[in-house]
């Protein structure tokens, strides 16, 4: 198997491959979130953002399977991690403690299986057009007016904000912890960090499906 084969299937192993795949998503949110607030622009703005996109389709499949690389290995590593910790206890707690555990870290399974519901929903609603009532290939200002002017796929878009929320403030502070960033001077910048991405990411995101849903953007 070798020395690299034996540290990827470790516990710690698992845990760097979170991280580290944890770090290009998180890259990638917070672009997606920066160039989808083109929205407030007009369509002119997100449309020629959106053809930029498209412009090199080399480029573009090459992020498009890096993401969907680093989406399958951090789910995995998730899973066996998860798999390894009920091993490891079979027996339930009696009373369950959590003192140290925030709310986002107990809610972040769940919350993991939202996002990956939003994400396979969310290509086939604006990516592939598949799930939405008029899509447009070349026109993502209405796709977007469209898409979230139906109230169900609004609210789900807002839940998926929530767990997705609860899932960078926990995520980004462990991954500071994993990297070994972690030091008690450094922690309340970890903090910090994770608290405004939890914040500013998810708020953004939202703030396009209200604009629509309450006739601001138009």
């Amino acid at each position: 198997m070798g020395w690299f084969g034996t540290f990827y299937q470790s516990t710690i192993g698992q845990k760097m491959v979170m991280a580290v795949t944890g770090v290009v998503l998180l890259g990638f949110v917070v672009g997606h979130m920066l160039g989808n607030l083109l929205v407030f622009q007009g369509p002119a703005s997100l449309n020629s953002y959106a053809e930029l996109l498209k412009a090199s389709g080399l480029i573009l499949w090459t992020v498009r399977l890096m993401l969907l690389g680093s989406l399958y290995l951090h789910i995995s590593a998730a899973v066996t991690l998860t798999v390894r910790n009920r091993r490891a206890r079979p027996e339930r707690y009696h009373r369950l403690e959590t003192p140290v555990s925030s709310w986002s870290a107990l809610t972040l399974r769940v919350g993991g299986v939202i996002l990956l519901a939003f994400v396979v929903f969310h290509l086939l609603h604006l990516t592939t057009g598949t799930l939405h009532p008029a899509f447009s290939p070349t026109d993502a200002y209405n796709n977007v007016l469209i898409g979230f002017s139906i109230p169900a796929v609004a609210a789900f878009y807002l839940v998926a904000m929530a767990a997705l929320a609860l899932h960078l403030h926990h995520g980004v502070w462990s991954l500071f912890q994993t990297l070994g960033w972690n030091h008690p001077h450094f922690n309340p910048v970890r903090r910090r960090v994770a608290t405004t991405l939890a914040v500013v990411v998810p708020v953004g995101f939202s703030a396009i499906v209200l604009a629509v849903a309450f006739g601001m953007v138009r």
